[in-house]
């Protein structure tokens, strides 16, 4: 009996078989699938009805390979089908949803994009891909009769009766001359190691003919994050890390958990010791892997973890995805958002466990990725709080790195605000004389030496109502925060007045290069610093912009002078008379441009600087 195929299956077979596709041996992963799903329908059903006996044999999908014949069987003793399951499973589009995608599909082929294999769950027509012609042989269970269907997947089908011992399917597929790779045994190894190494059953592969070839089971049948964490030795953990390829030696941590509720998955997730060198390329995405009952699907799903996670390895295992779905669709896909929701929840809170229970582990996983899980503070404002408890930071006082909790409980009193620096390295930023009065007062700075530090620190904003103040912006007042050996409090404020001539005549001579000149309350040790007014872009984030545009040449600074240190006592002497101002302007270029040192900035013209220290230089010696 000749049957058409119908309209929209056509449609799909015609976009499969004739264009050209880069992962065919898709087609094994879904054939596997397929018979694993008919085999779990059975022993479902063999609970309510005693007609259908799972007993009398075990389990299990076979592959058998014929080069004489030049096809490849795939069977299972599961469900099986009847006329009418074979009419409407193979003869139409069975999976809802499927409909849906054929536009696309045409839009792409059009396009030029036809890489569509491995993106869209194509099932049973996936064997047209490599196949002359099909056969499948199936008895569905509590039935007597058997059925043959056959197609070259283009002009239609035939359903005949056949004969058959034990229920379940075989299907049979005779390979095209360019698709010859898949009668290699080995070939088809590794694409069930790949797809289907985690399937519930045995998949059992022999070579038909060949002299000496023995059957044997080429998958691990067994899924290690199916089971109870408390039955799974830490040893286990340790080989899956390895086998997923996450990287070397043993993983720093490991999350294990099934999450059952309106959206239930199994995770098995790793963070490794080591991070891998590309850790930090823009292009790098997570890579967890994602599997739809026990079938591997794909590791480009970025929906699951968001970028600053993407050191995460492992698995996400669930069934409430339809294996039926483009990679394009699962970033849309409702289910895979709370997945993700829920994931990330998951990643966060055991982090902080760790962190609370465990700090030296807590330390090594934070000196690998801590940069990375910054990217969630600019990335994710939904978790700012949970993100920065994560956090660590270096300070001014001693190398160890601190949470924002143990420096709130650091603080001086009447101090409000969380200080900071940034700096392109810790070094840099601890010799910036702008630290100088916090030192003199016992107050922890932050440095901030990360890239990523520059762009969240601006949308943060505070934590614990406590703001985020950058020592090197705008003029700060610490005079209410006592230093050790002041018990009244800071130093007064310098009378600005006595300075009035000094700083008008270095306005002068500095003219545009400076935005304003001060007195400083923060210097003890330096005679000069440069200040970013208030509204003006940080010193560390002025040189990320000049990074990427070599023209950029930012606003200028505030120059402030200490009053209490020699130099500016002296140059404040010399305005007593004009004939000095040539040489108060030189000292004003000197302290200008060591000021713009001391940020990691050379001499705005090194000749002019050159020359005018050198006669200094000749001065003192004389």
């Amino acid at each position: 009996m000749n049957n058409k195929f119908e309209a929209d299956t056509g449609k799909i077979l015609d976009i499969v078989i004739n264009s050209l596709y880069s992962e065919r041996e898709i087609f094994i992963r879904e054939l596997i699938s397929n018979a694993s799903d008919a085999i779990d329908k059975k022993k479902y059903l063999s609970l309510t009805d005693k007609s259908i006996d799972d007993t009398a044999n075990p389990f299990e999908i076979n592959i058998e390979i014929d080069n004489k014949e030049k096809c490849i069987v795939i069977s299972d003793n599961g469900i099986g089908m009847n006329e009418e399951d074979l009419k409407n499973s193979l003869g139409t589009i069975a999976r809802s949803g499927t409909k849906a995608f054929l536009d696309q599909m045409k839009d792409s082929k059009e396009k030029g994009d036809v890489n569509l294999i491995g993106q869209f769950g194509v099932g049973f027509y996936a064997s047209f891909m490599v196949s002359d012609s099909v056969e499948v042989t199936t008895k569905k269970a509590g039935e007597s009769d058997a059925w043959k269907w056959i197609s070259d997947g283009r002009n239609g089908f035939n359903i005949e009766k056949s004969s058959k011992d034990t229920s379940g399917t075989q299907v049979k597929l005779f390979i095209k001359n360019d698709a010859k790779e898949f009668l290699e045994s080995s070939r088809v190894q590794f694409v069930v190691k790949k797809y289907s190494d985690h399937i519930s059953y045995p998949v059992k592969l022999i070579e038909i003919g060949k002299k000496d070839s023995k059957e044997e089971t080429i998958n691990e049948a067994s899924a290690l994050w199916t089971r109870p964490p408390k039955d799974i030795k830490n040893e286990q953990y340790d080989e899956f890390f390895s086998h997923i390829g996450a990287g070397f030696g043993k993983p720093l941590l490991t999350l294990h958990n099934n999450t059952e509720g309106t959206i239930s998955y199994t995770n098995l997730l790793c963070i490794p010791s080591t991070r891998p060198f590309d850790l930090f390329n823009p292009e790098r995405k997570s890579s967890l892997k994602l599997y739809i009952n026990r079938v591997y699907i794909t590791d480009k799903c970025d929906a699951l973890v968001p970028a600053y996670l993407r050191f995460v390895k492992g698995i996400v295992d669930t069934q409430d995805i339809d294996l039926n779905v483009s990679r394009e669709m699962l970033q849309n896909n409702p289910a895979v958002a709370k997945i993700s929701k829920s994931l990330v929840g998951k990643v966060l809170r055991e982090l902080k466990k760790l962190s609370e229970k465990d700090k030296d582990k807590y330390k090594e996983i934070w000196n690998q990725y801590g940069p990375v899980l910054k990217e969630g503070l600019y990335e994710d404002m939904e978790r700012k709080e949970a993100l920065l408890e994560l956090c660590r930071f270096s300070t001014n006082d001693g190398d160890e790195f601190i949470s924002l909790n143990e420096y709130i409980e650091s603080m001086k009193d009447k101090q409000k605000d969380i200080f900071y620096i940034s700096a392109e390295t810790k070094t840099q930023a601890l010799s910036s004389p702008h630290l100088e009065v916090f030192k003199s007062k016992g107050v922890k700075v932050l440095v901030m030496s990360d890239a990523i530090d520059q762009f969240w620190l601006s949308m943060a904003g505070q934590y614990k109502e406590k703001n985020f103040v950058s020592i090197t912006h705008g003029e700060l007042n610490l005079d209410d925060i006592k230093s050790s050996d002041d018990k009244k409090g800071g130093k007064k404020k310098p009378d600005d007045k006595k300075y009035l001539t000094l700083i008008a005549q270095l306005k002068m001579s500095l003219g545009d290069k400076v935005k304003d000149i001060r007195i400083s309350s923060k210097l003890t040790d330096s005679p000069s610093c440069l200040v970013a007014d208030k509204g003006d872009m940080d010193v560390a984030m002025e040189s990320l912009m000049m990074q990427r545009d070599p023209e950029y040449k930012g606003a200028p600074r505030i120059l402030e002078i200490n009053p209490e240190h020699q130099l500016i006592l002296n140059m404040n002497k010399l305005m007593d008379n004009k004939k000095n101002n040539e040489l108060v302007n030189d000292a004003g270029m000197l302290l200008f441009e060591q000021a713009r040192m001391m940020e990691g900035k050379l001499p705005n013209d090194p000749a002019q600087f050159a020359k005018v220290m050198n006669s200094f230089l000749v001065k003192s010696v004389n």
